[in-house]
């Protein structure tokens, strides 16, 4: 039987602890990183990147802002692949957790374009999270609808040039894909618990259009990708 998913909950993952840290969190966050890698994940951010690139001028600077990013694995790989396109990128990671900026901070010491700064977006302030592209990899499901608007209102002030939000589609039948992935893995129990609340967590269709059109939001890309993901790029040019 599958899972209602009619509507989203609102559960909250052992990782919206901004407190947590340790090895088990460590662990945590480069399966994530993994499982991403492996299904595409990180490839919809940095095609959405790419899309919104294409408006920029060559060899102009591009500040880039990961909101929430974890390890800092999707900046890393952005990093490379900017690095093949002789793209000019300055990289910076947000997230709440400090454990979690000193780990990404740790693992991108080849990486001079990238730097971290732990900050909880729903304190603000604005001026921190400015950018020309901001990026929501696997972020905007972690709050309310009610945060999600205000947010992303203000994510749009902050992006120059456009947002990539790359986010999780609701449905039973990725539930029940990702129980048979952590079977398959044999994931520990928080990142089983929290993979499929996030799952729970994602969104409709018809949601992220009911979204976009509270935002007024006139350029946009919004495309289904695997695996049960959504590529919601967004011109503010």
């Amino acid at each position: 039987m599958m899972p209602d998913t009619r509507q989203r909950i609102l559960a909250p993952e052992i990782m919206d602890d901004f407190a947590m840290e340790g090895e088990q969190l460590q662990r945590a966050l480069e399966k994530i990183a993994q499982i991403n890698r492996r299904l595409g994940g990180n490839r919809i951010t940095i095609k959405g990147v790419d899309m919104l690139m294409r408006a920029m001028p060559a060899g102009k600077e591009v500040h880039i802002v990961d909101i929430g990013c974890g390890n800092g694995d999707m900046l890393r790989a952005l990093a490379d692949y900017g690095r093949k396109k002789q793209w000019q990128l300055r990289l910076t990671g947000i997230d709440a957790n400090a454990f979690t900026i000193r780990l990404a901070d740790d693992l991108s010491v080849a990486y001079p374009e990238i730097s971290y700064r732990c900050l909880d977006v729903t304190q603000g302030p604005l001026s921190a999270m400015t950018g020309d592209i901001l990026l929501l990899t696997l972020t905007l499901h972690h709050f309310t609808d009610a945060e999600i608007r205000t947010l992303m209102e203000g994510f749009r002030r902050c992006a120059a040039v456009g947002i990539v939000v790359n986010d999780l589609h609701r449905s039973g039948m990725a539930y029940r894909l990702f129980q048979l992935l952590c079977y398959a893995l044999r994931l520990e129990e928080m990142t089983r618990y929290d993979g499929l609340t996030s799952i729970m967590r994602g969104f409709k269709r018809s949601e992220l259009i009911q979204l976009s059109q509270q935002l007024n939001i006139r350029r946009q890309s919004l495309r289904w990708r695997w695996a049960f993901r959504y590529q919601w790029v967004i011109s503010n040019l």
